[in-house]
């Protein structure tokens, strides 16, 4: 499947390429710290190779997004990132948390990294469910292109739901391994030119 970047009205964004060396915050979970695979095959390392930006790998395993929200300013602060990408939801839909408050927690995490004057980006995150994974066709909760949607920024969806579709990709069922990873920056950076925001 192709990475598509959704946007409140179906319109391309008017983003500029960020240039290299650019400082870009990967802000999430086990997925973007890059859980399943060795040291240096997460997808903001392999971003990094893809786009020459500096990108910050800050995922931290069984991370919430409502724990999210207590670390993300001094992450802001500390590295000024450009561009912000939020991939995190997937540990609350596990604890059972309701989407409402999920929705609420990216929310704050939108709001913090523009207010810190970067771009901030959603990656859509599955919402498990016992028949998403035995069916193997894990969908991207609609949280997500709701949120991207009201707050007018871009979203990416289906990346990591098509990976965990794949068991050639995964790690297991909810962690891709090092050819997933690397299927997740190959569409994440094909999705970034498409918006303009990568070369």
């Amino acid at each position: 499947l192709s990475s598509l970047v959704l946007l409140a009205c179906g319109r391309r964004p008017k983003l500029s390429a960020l240039p290299a060396g650019t400082p870009v915050l990967a802000f999430g979970d086990s997925v973007t710290y890059g859980t399943g695979a060795d040291r240096g095959e997460d997808w903001p390392t392999l971003l990094a190779g893809l786009t020459g930006w500096q990108v910050i790998n800050a995922g931290v395993p069984g991370d919430t997004a409502a724990a999210g929200t207590a670390r993300i300013q001094a992450l802001l602060d500390e590295h000024k990132p450009k561009l912000v990408i939020i991939e995190i939801g997937g540990n609350d839909f596990l604890r059972r948390r309701p989407a409402d408050a999920v929705k609420n927690d990216l929310k704050t995490l939108v709001e913090a990294s523009r207010a810190a004057g970067a771009i901030p980006l959603l990656i859509g995150v599955p919402e498990l469910s016992v028949m998403a994974v035995v069916a193997g066709k894990p969908t991207d909760s609609p949280i997500y292109a709701e949120l991207g949607k009201k707050e007018k920024i871009p979203v990416v969806s289906d990346i990591f739901s098509d990976v965990l579709s794949r068991p050639e990709l995964r790690a297991d069922t909810i962690h891709p391994n090092a050819a997933g990873y690397r299927r997740m920056a190959d569409d994440l950076y094909s999705a970034l030119r498409q918006s303009g925001l990568a070369r």
